[in-house]
């Protein structure tokens, strides 16, 4: 038992002896890794000049609103129902969105690798009334967008130019629907606009 007990001693005295001996080469791996050479220059000057690996970027987004919360997308007065009731031709609230952003940076090197192009759409479908009619109508309504240009700034900074058109609508909606009709001009409306946008903190990485 003595025997055993002192082959284990001298058995983990050498495993420890070892551990700190491969430490100071795994510490001197680092310190070499860590110095730039001609072999591991950074990420940004290995990129191919046109559309490197990550040059595109996005999320996609469904959204249902229950009944009694639509989407209005304000091309229809809200008491739409006064004027023809269920059978009221302005019925452009919608009951479901699909959403997305995608963001394009389709150059990998020189200062070119600073600019993005963005854009963003929502797509509007349903059929219903305030106070007065709730379907879970697929109807077309319209897409809503914006799209422009950003350009990386030091400090995560970022400026962007933005361009908002009218709200494109389709099929029967793309047309004046009655006396609750507001005009086509939807949310937001038309505008351009230049701003700054700052970025701050780490986003925590999903199951993507």
């Amino acid at each position: 038992m003595k025997r055993l007990l002192l082959f284990l001693v001298c058995l983990m005295l050498q495993v420890t002896l070892l551990a700190q001996d491969s430490k100071p080469a795994t510490d001197a791996n680092a310190v070499t890794d860590s110095q730039p050479t001609a072999s591991t220059k950074p990420a940004a000057n290995s990129d191919r000049m046109f559309f490197p690996k990550d040059w595109y970027w996005g999320w996609a987004q469904f959204d249902i609103t229950p009944p009694h919360n639509e989407v209005d997308p304000n091309l229809c007065a809200a008491n739409a129902g006064q004027y023809g009731g269920v059978h009221s031709q302005c019925n452009a609230f919608g009951r479901y969105m699909i959403s997305g952003t995608v963001e394009l940076r389709p150059f990998g090197r020189t200062l070119l690798r600073r600019v993005n192009f963005f854009y963003d759409p929502t797509f509007l479908f349903g059929k219903n009334i305030p106070q007065t009619l709730y379907t879970w109508s697929w109807s077309p309504i319209g897409m809503e967008y914006s799209w422009g240009v950003g350009i990386d700034l030091p400090k995560r900074f970022e400026f962007r130019v933005t361009g908002h058109p009218l709200i494109q609508r389709f099929g029967a909606r793309d047309q004046p629907l009655g006396p609750a009709w507001l005009g086509p001009n939807g949310p937001w409306g038309r505008y351009n606009a230049f701003g700054i946008r700052k970025y701050f903190g780490t986003r925590r990485e999903g199951t993507y």
